[in-house]
């Protein structure tokens, strides 16, 4: 998009984008699962932010989810659950430094609670169920992991994760994973955003704006249009 160009509402520009895939990007657009809300969740605290981090594979798509859901502040794309030096792509995509792809997400708990954050998750942001992988995304830095920050958190997740089983919405067990959070590690600049920047990369095209595309029809009350983006706060 050029400077003389008037901007688009971002939903229609991704959707004209997706239709440059044709039939093939409608059908992955209708994978959301429809869940029941967390029968626990947390009380409302007197923070005027909270924060959550989550892992579902490439975390492009992730972000780009929750970018759109109103009450969130801040989501930025990073790695959880290895150590600080080997917190970086390179190292990361190697599948062996312990760390997920994650996202950590700045929210006011008096719009939008944790649980309704895990719903998102766990309905348009990714498929659960899959052990270490998503999409043409395999290996353990795609696992589909919750990293609490609090115990209050950790107890919401679980019972969640146990709740979704039971109910039996999907065709089989969740793969999620509950692990402490050692410490969140921002990704690089170039990761951030990236779906607002590359809206016509393929695999952008094919493996995350349907995921944008789910949040506004199954979540319409909790999508906004404008994102919240990393690059507005530099």
């Amino acid at each position: 998009m050029t400077p003389t160009h008037k901007p688009r509402p971002l939903l229609a520009l991704l959707a004209a984008a997706c239709g440059l895939l044709g039939a093939g990007a409608a059908q992955a657009a209708e994978t959301a699962f429809i869940i029941p809300p967390p029968a626990m969740d947390q009380t409302t605290t007197a923070a005027a932010t909270e924060k959550a981090v989550i892992a579902g594979g490439c975390f492009w798509g992730v972000q780009a989810v929750f970018q759109h859901v109103k009450g969130v502040t801040s989501a930025v794309s990073g790695y959880a659950g290895g150590k600080a030096d080997t917190a970086n792509y390179d190292t990361v995509s190697g599948g062996r430094s312990g760390h997920a792809e994650a996202v950590e997400i700045s929210y006011d708990p008096k719009q939008v609670s944790y649980g309704q954050l895990l719903q998102i998750y766990f309905s348009v942001a990714h498929d659960p169920t899959q052990l270490n992988r998503q999409g043409p995304d395999s290996g353990t830095q795609y696992r589909s992991t919750v990293f609490p920050e609090s115990d209050s958190q950790r107890k919401v997740a679980e019972a969640y994760i146990a709740q979704l089983n039971k109910a039996g919405v999907y065709s089989k067990a969740l793969a999620t994973t509950v692990e402490p959070l050692q410490g969140f590690y921002p990704a690089e600049s170039y990761h951030q955003d990236y779906l607002v920047r590359h809206p016509y990369s393929m695999y952008i095209m094919v493996n995350d704006i349907p995921k944008v595309e789910n949040l506004a029809k199954t979540f319409p009350d909790r999508y906004r249009d404008k994102p919240v983006l990393v690059g507005d706060k530099g």
